[in-house]
C-alpha cells in the first residue's frame, strides 16, 4: 500500500463525523437494513445462505450486525478506530458475535476467504485514485472464496452528472426518541474537475428532548463513474462483474427510478 493510499483514508479515518459513531448512525438510521441484507442474500448464488461474510469500510457495521443476527458468521473491517469500537459495542449489546478488525481496505490480509463480501453506503469514495481502487479490488479478490460474491454499492452517476441528483443532500430521522438533522454537502461544494475530489461540509444537529448537538466535519468524496469502475476492475484483473442493479429492489442501473449504482462482482475466470 502506498503512502498515498494512507493519507487519503487517514484523513476521512480522524474526522468529526466519523469520530462520532452513535451520531453518524443515527443520521443512516433512514436505511432499511433488514430489506437490503434480504436483497444480498439473494444475490449470493447459493445453495442456501452464505456461511460467511466480510463488511468492509464497514462503520457501525448495520449490515454485518443484521447478517451475524441471522446466523450468518461476520466480519466487520473499518479504519476508523471509533467506528470498530462501536461497532463492536452494538453487536455485543445485540447479543450476536462479530468479529471486528481495524484495517484499510487496500491494504487488508485476514488469512481466510469469504462467500460474500460487501461495501455499502458509497465508501469506495473514499477511495481517492486510480491505484486505490485497483488494490481494493485486489484485496478483496484475494478474501472471496470460490463462487462467492463482493456486493459494491455506490451513489448513482446522476448525483453528479446531471442536474436533477437522484438523492437529497437533507434529510431528518428519528430514532428513539433522539432525532438527527443532517445535511450533507453545502451549497458551495464543488466537485474539482480534474481530481473528481469534493469536500463535502457535513452538518448533524442530534436533538434529545430540548438539548442540541451540533456535530461539523467536512468529508472528502471522490466521484467514479459507472466507466471508471468498469477500467478499474479491468485493470486489477481479479474479478469480473456479474450484474449491476438500481437500487436494492433489482431494477437496472438506466431505470428511471435508480438511485444507486450496485455491482456484483465474482473472480474472475
Amino acid at each position: 500500500m502506498s503512502r498515498r493510499h494512507t493519507a487519503d483514508n487517514a484523513e476521512t479515518a480522524a474526522n468529526p463525523i466519523y469520530d462520532n459513531p452513535w451520531a453518524y448512525d443515527l443520521a443512516c438510521a433512514f436505511r432499511d437494513v433488514r430489506a437490503e441484507v434480504d436483497a444480498l442474500l439473494g444475490w449470493w448464488p447459493g445453495p442456501g445462505a452464505p456461511g460467511s461474510v466480510l463488511e468492509l469500510a464497514a462503520g457501525p457495521a448495520e449490515h454485518a450486525r443484521e447478517f451475524a443476527r441471522r446466523g450468518v458468521a461476520a466480519t466487520a473491517l473499518d479504519l476508523s478506530p471509533a467506528m470498530c469500537a462501536y461497532a463492536a459495542e452494538r453487536a455485543a449489546a445485540d447479543g450476536v458475535p462479530l468479529e471486528v478488525v481495524r484495517a484499510d481496505m487496500t491494504d487488508f490480509a485476514l488469512g481466510r476467504r469469504f462467500d460474500l463480501v460487501v461495501t455499502m453506503l458509497d465508501s469506495t469514495a473514499h477511495l481517492m485514485t486510480l491505484d486505490a481502487f485497483v488494490a481494493h479490488l485486489d484485496r478483496v479478490a484475494g478474501h472471496l472464496a470460490d463462487g462467492g460474491r463482493y456486493v459494491l454499492e455506490m451513489s448513482h452517476p446522476a448525483d453528479r452528472l446531471t442536474d436533477e441528483p437522484s438523492t437529497g443532500g437533507a434529510w431528518s430521522v428519528e430514532r428513539d426518541g433522539v432525532r438527527a438533522d443532517v445535511r450533507w454537502g453545502a451549497p458551495g461544494d464543488r466537485i474539482d474537475p480534474i481530481t473528481q475530489v469534493v469536500r463535502e461540509h457535513v452538518t448533524i444537529t442530534v436533538t434529545r428532548q430540548d438539548r442540541a448537538e451540533v456535530i461539523r466535519g467536512v468529508v472528502p468524496y471522490r466521484f467514479w463513474t459507472a466507466t471508471e469502475l468498469t477500467a478499474a476492475v479491468r485493470l486489477s484483473g481479479a474479478l469480473e462483474i456479474a450484474a449491476q442493479y438500481g437500487d436494492f429492489t433489482g431494477i437496472g442501473p438506466a431505470d428511471p427510478g435508480a438511485w444507486r449504482l450496485i455491482t456484483v462482482l465474482r473472480r474472475a475466470g
